[in-house]
């Protein structure tokens, strides 16, 4: 499975084939690198809001191999941010069984909503997967939600720069500086929750908030 992420990487299954032994050997895990929900959402190819109505266990007619098991999600499209030339409906996304494998699970009992992108493969279908813009709408801030309508596509040709270190300096004017691990031991702090990174009229980069300033400042990472 091909991940379009530029910002998230998955590092998937590996079959080794035995010749002559019939035998498979197996390194599998997943890892994903760190990034912005909006970095998440301008490499994607579909967004959408869904809630989740059912789920079952699907594989290639070709293969055996319980790698290859993917979960299907049936889903109730809600609305759609990104994708519209891609997908007009969507009723069914795919992930893989194993979480190892990058697979995502979703609470399929209760029909909860869900913010969920990913990438479309040849034959139409929609896979998601742990490195993608995946989480419980509920989850979100208000200020996420409507940065889904406009604001992470205006910035989509914007830079994100994870700093984790100081110092942590800005390379271009096409580029925000994220500064939530610094400031907050985390990626899902303040910049991630409530800022998008947007293009001005000038063509610099820069955070955008369209409500309250935050409590605390961000830090001047150019400052010595």
């Amino acid at each position: 499975m091909a991940m379009s992420q530029e910002q998230s990487v998955c590092l998937g299954l590996l079959v080794l084939l035995l010749l002559g032994a019939g035998m498979e050997k197996v390194v599998e895990g997943c890892s994903c690198h760190p990034a912005h929900p909006q970095q998440l959402f301008c490499s994607a190819e579909i967004v959408i809001r869904a809630k989740i109505s059912g789920e079952k266990i699907v594989s290639p007619s070709n293969s055996s191999s319980p790698y290859m098991k993917m979960i299907q999600y049936e889903i109730k499209m809600i609305k759609m941010f990104k994708g519209f030339d891609k997908a007009k409906d969507i009723q069914y996304v795919y992930t893989p069984v194993f979480s190892s494998l990058c697979g995502v699970k979703l609470d399929s009992n209760n029909k909860a909503g869900y913010l969920l992108s990913g990438s479309m493969w040849s034959d139409g279908r929609i896979s998601i997967g742990q490195c993608d813009l995946v989480e419980s709408w509920d989850n979100l801030s208000l200020s996420q939600k409507k940065n889904l309508n406009y604001r992470y596509q205006m910035g989509c040709e914007c830079r994100i720069n994870t700093c984790y270190t100081v110092p942590c300096a800005s390379t271009g004017e096409n580029e925000c500086l994220w500064t939530d691990w610094l400031l907050d031991n985390s990626l899902n702090g303040e910049q991630a929750r409530q800022y998008a990174c947007i293009r001005r009229s000038d063509t610099t980069c820069s955070w955008y908030r369209g409500g309250p300033p935050p409590e605390k400042d961000f830090l001047d990472m150019t400052d010595p």
